[in-house]
Parts: structure tokens; C-alpha cells; sequence
């Protein structure tokens, strides 16, 4: 054998197992391509002939589909085709929607509810509503277009796209199309594919589509009140694309343009040739912002900027997120909770379903924000001391304990050592610490202590807890996301108190009285000490980011201060269209 020989030999037999698999590969994806595709169009003669080959075309195009992940043809995917193919074989593939040229009334119910969908937060092409509008107008225009009703490919294509629609619609009303993150409560992030033919079969055999509907839905009341708001806000919105104003830049009179641009598009102004330091104009901002529940000062500053580029399908999108985080909650409240809202800037205290208090907060800055959680509170203390978060101590007074060591005594502020021990802020060189210090910085209890003189406990793993405040003017101001993360109470004595006068009695300020814990801190506040107690009933606490809610019927936006929904409808919903 020459050499030429040897070395041709060597390297097949080497690929000889690359070759079969590619050959194997190759086969099956010949196979998958001869899938017979769903016919495009079967005119059949008479009605008695259409049921049975709708019939046979379902059955052909869920195979196919079940062989092409989904896809029926270019346009129209079939989101649960495997579950689809299930209901269908138990119904011996039989049209379910229609019968013998016609919409059954179940059918028609559910194109129609698709089309007005948007009053439930969904938006209605997710659910096929372009092609299968596009198929009902052709079949009653049947005269403009010979031949459509008598189509059994068209009806088979519009059966299998509402039942895909259908369980769509049953997951997004039950579950919502967030991700599961940690803070949901629910029990049931998965449904079962039972659970899915229960409820069509349910509404198939005699429920109707709104009972059904409503058994998906959750019970809780704020989103019912948001739901019962959206009809009167799609009466008003305009979907059309407005000018977005860049801010902040270099170039006011480019801002101030943009403003005026789009106060004009607003219908605030009647024209947009307006002189930039006009007094109407100064006037105009006020009436907006004053519609806008903003600061009114007529002044164009971020928070104005953002509610003018704030669009109506932004807010249709943020509408839809909160309707989905109402799912995310456990599907019974607790007969009483702490609800805070950190857009609205509000604390409620919810028993039995009414609003026993209500509280303006102060929220964390976008930079440190309040966290969303779950917990319940278990203590209350009394004038308070403040042991600073590492996060503060390294952003703000490590650096001014490099510049100088009286920093502390200036802050009122106390450095303290592992033993618990007070140290001398000058005997240490604070320039070979950047990450961590290896001491606690304490502000005392008193008057001037950034917690005010009492503050809420509850576990949770970010250091954050509900207070009073000894900065109480901010309360009066619009927009409050002013803290390191922690939440300001205006109201915290009317919420302790709530607490304390559902805990056992005390005996702790002699032996010859028993004293209630709300008497004993009423006494501990006046005498100005520093007091734990311990909550034995624990108030269940929900910290939530909704930015819309319902009320009287209309429904009110707050600011999306930290980005959440901006985020989350970039992510989830950028490529949904809305119907306008």
C-alpha cells in the first residue's frame, strides 16, 4: 500500500462516526420538512361536508405544528400546541367554535371578549385577534368574497386559534405574564393541563365566558378598583406616537421646545409658537401640572418632564404590570396588614378589608431603594438608636472621616468597637480603610436621631425597617424617595399604638398597677427612654411597587421612580401592539 494510501484511510475512518451522525440529521430533517403543511384554502359544496373536513384539516395541522414548535404557517404560532392536540383528541378533533358555516355562540362570545380584552390589562393580538377579526370579516362579507364561509381551512384555522387563545387567556387572567420572583406569594405558579380543559370544558358545556373569567381572577379589592377604571381611561387615551423630550441635556432651549411641543400635542396650548419666559406659559405648566397631582410651581424640572413623556400606552402597559402583581399576592390577604405602596408614597393599616389608617412615607432614593418584601412586625422601640448600615458608613462618612476626625462629633455620632466599647475617632487612620471599617458607627437616642423617637422592627435581610423621623417637614413635600432605603411613618404613633392595644397587659412600671403596653409607652415617649418591645400578635407587612391604582372609577399614576415598570415593559411587552 503506498503511502497516499495510508494517509486517505486514516482520517475517514476517523470521521467515520461525524459522517453518519450528520447523514442521521440530515434524514430527520427531511422527514420533519415532509410534514404535510395545513392547506391554505378547501371549498367544500355543501354545509353537511364542512364539519368533517375541518375536521380532518385540525387534525393535520396540529400535527404539523406539534413537528414545527407551534407554527402553523408564517403568521399564526399556536402558543400551547401540545395541550391543544389533548383537548382536540378528546373531542375526536372536532371543530369546537364553529358548526357548518357558522360561529357557535360560545365562538362568537369569544372573539368577542378577545377584542375587548384591554379592559382586563391584556392586549388582544396576544391572543390572535388581527388574523381571527380578519377571518370573521371575511366570512360576513362572504359576498364580497365568494367562497370564504364555504372555506373549511379558514374555519379550521380560526377553531384552533381561539382554543389557543382560550388557554392563553386562562393563564395570563390567573397567573399573570410576569415572571415568578421572590417575593410572590401564590401557591400555584403552574397550572396543570387538566386545569386548562376543566375550564374550557366548563365554559364549553354551559358556564359562561364571564363566570369563568371571574373564577380566574383575583379577589383582592385594589384590582377590581383598577380594573373598574381602565373602561373610562380607554375612552380618553390617545395611542398616537408624541415627541419625547431629551432631559436632561445641555441645550435648554431644546428642552423648553420639546415642553412646549408637548403641551401643544396635550391640548394644554392652542399653538406652539409661544414665547419660552411667557407668563401663559408659566400659567399652562401650572394647570398641568396641577392635573398631574405634580408640585405646582410652574417650573419645568424632572418630575414635570417625566409625566410629558409619559404615554398613554406606557400607562396602558403599566396598568396591565399592577393588574399582574395583584396575581403575584397569596390569593386570601390577612384579616390585617401594613400595606406600603412606595410610588404612592403611602402606608395603609387594612383590617378586614377597610382602610383603617392612612400614612404619608418617605421612601428610599432611586440610588437606595426601599426594598419590596413580605414580613410582619415584631417589634416596637422606643426612642431609638441608630446603628448606620455599612452602605452609609462607606458612601458617606468614611469619606468625611478622611477630610476630619471630628466628622462624628459633629454628626452626633458615636464610634464603637466590637466589645461595645465608645473609641476616639483620632486615633485611628482612616485612610487604609476604602470597602468596610471594622467599628459601628451609633447616633444616640433623642430628638435629633435620624429615626425619630420610634421605630417598627420586622425580619427581613435588608436592614430596613418602618420609623418616625426627626425630619418631619418632608412629609409636606410631593415626591418623597428621600431616604437610604428605610420608610418614614407620618403616622407612626396612630400605627403603634393600633399594635400595642392588640398585645397582652404589661406590668412593667411598678408593682402596684398593671399597665397596658400602650400606657407603659405612652410613659416611656414622655420620659424619653429607650424601650424593646416585643410584638406577640405580628402584623403582617406587605412593601409593594405598584405605580397605578383605582379610584372612583378613574385610575391614578404615580412616578415610576425607580424604572421597575419601565423595565418590565421593555422586557415583557415591547413588541405588543395596542389596538387602538
Amino acid at each position: 500500500m503506498q503511502n497516499n494510501d495510508i494517509f486517505f484511510l486514516f482520517p475517514v475512518k476517523k470521521l467515520f462516526p461525524r459522517i453518519i451522525f450528520l447523514l442521521f440529521f440530515s434524514l430527520l430533517l427531511i422527514v420533519c420538512n415532509n410534514k404535510k403543511q395545513p392547506v391554505k384554502s378547501q371549498i367544500v359544496e355543501t354545509p353537511a361536508q364542512m364539519n368533517g373536513k375541518v375536521k380532518d384539516i385540525i387534525m393535520s395541522s396540529l400535527e404539523f405544528a406539534n413537528s414545527s414548535n407551534g407554527k402553523l404557517d408564517d403568521s399564526i404560532i399556536l402558543d400551547r400546541v401540545t395541550l391543544i392536540d389533548s383537548f382536540y383528541k378528546e373531542k375526536s378533533y372536532s371543530p369546537v367554535w364553529c358548526n357548518e358555516e357558522n360561529w357557535l355562540p360560545k365562538g362568537d362570545s369569544l372573539i368577542k371578549f378577545i377584542a375587548v380584552s384591554k379592559l382586563f390589562g391584556l392586549f388582544p393580538n396576544d391572543y390572535h385577534f388581527t388574523p381571527l377579526a380578519s377571518i370573521q370579516t371575511r366570512i360576513l362579507n362572504d359576498s364580497l368574497a365568494e367562497g370564504d364561509r364555504k372555506d373549511a381551512a379558514l374555519w379550521a384555522r380560526a377553531d384552533l386559534m381561539l382554543s389557543d387563545a382560550l388557554m392563553k387567556i386562562i393563564k395570563d387572567i390567573k397567573l399573570g405574564r410576569l415572571p415568578k420572583d421572590s417575593i410572590t406569594l401564590r401557591k400555584d405558579s403552574l397550572l396543570s393541563s387538566q386545569f386548562y380543559l376543566d375550564k374550557i370544558n366548563s365554559f364549553i358545556t354551559g358556564n359562561s365566558l364571564s363566570a369563568v373569567i371571574g373564577s380566574l381572577e383575583p379577589k383582592h379589592r385594589g384590582y377590581h378598583e383598577l380594573k373598574r377604571g381602565i373602561r373610562k381611561f380607554l375612552e380618553n387615551a390617545d395611542f398616537k406616537k408624541i415627541t419625547i423630550i431629551d432631559y436632561p441635556n445641555n441645550n435648554p432651549k431644546q428642552t423648553m421646545s420639546g415642553v412646549i411641543r408637548r403641551l401643544y400635542e396635550s391640548g394644554y396650548l392652542d399653538s406652539f409658537s409661544l414665547s419660552p419666559d411667557s407668563l401663559k406659559l408659566s400659567m399652562v405648566l401650572k394647570k398641568y401640572q396641577q392635573d398631574k397631582n405634580l408640585t405646582v410651581d410652574g417650573k419645568i424640572g424632572s418630575q414635570t418632564i417625566h409625566e410629558l413623556n409619559s404615554t398613554d400606552e406606557e400607562k396602558f402597559k403599566r396598568i396591565a404590570i399592577t393588574l399582574d402583581r395583584y396575581k403575584m399576592l397569596p390569593e386570601e390577604m390577612p384579616v390585617k396588614y401594613v400595606w406600603v405602596n412606595i410610588p404612592s408614597f403611602n402606608l395603609r393599616l387594612v383590617v378586614n378589608d377597610s382602610v383603617k389608617i392612612i400614612s404619608r412615607i418617605v421612601v428610599g432614593k432611586p440610588k437606595t431603594r426601599t426594598p419590596v418584601l413580605s414580613s410582619s412586625i415584631s417589634e416596637i422601640i422606643t426612642y431609638p438608636q441608630w446603628n448606620i448600615p455599612q452602605s452609609i458608613i462607606v458612601k458617606e462618612i468614611l469619606p468625611g472621616l478622611k477630610k476630619n476626625s471630628h466628622y462624628l462629633e459633629k454628626k452626633g455620632f458615636s464610634l464603637v468597637n466590637g466589645k461595645g466599647e465608645e473609641i476616639n475617632p483620632d486615633l485611628i487612620d482612616w485612610s487604609k480603610y476604602n470597602k468596610s471599617i471594622p467599628y459601628k458607627v451609633i447616633q444616640g437616642s433623642g430628638d435629633a436621631n435620624a429615626l425619630g423617637v420610634l421605630k417598627f422592627n420586622f425580619n427581613n435581610k435588608y436592614a430596613v425597617y418602618l420609623h418616625d423621623t426627626n425630619q418631619r417637614f418632608y412629609f409636606g413635600l410631593t415626591s418623597r424617595a428621600l431616604s437610604h432605603g428605610c420608610i418614614r411613618v407620618q403616622e407612626w404613633e396612630k400605627l403603634a399604638f393600633f399594635i400595642l392595644n392588640n398585645e397582652r397587659k404589661y406590668p412593667g412600671i411598678n408593682d402596684l398597677k398593671t399597665y397596658t403596653l400602650a400606657d407603659s409607652v405612652r410613659h416611656w415617649l414622655a420620659l424619653k427612654e429607650k424601650h424593646v418591645v416585643p410584638v406577640k400578635n405580628r402584623l403582617p407587612l406587605f412593601i409593594r411597587y405598584f405605580t397605578c391604582e383605582g379610584r372612583d372609577g378613574k385610575i391614578i399614576f404615580y412616578e415610576d421612580i425607580y424604572d421597575e415598570d419601565q423595565q418590565l415593559a421593555n422586557k415583557y411587552f415591547n413588541s405588543t401592539e395596542i389596538i387602538k
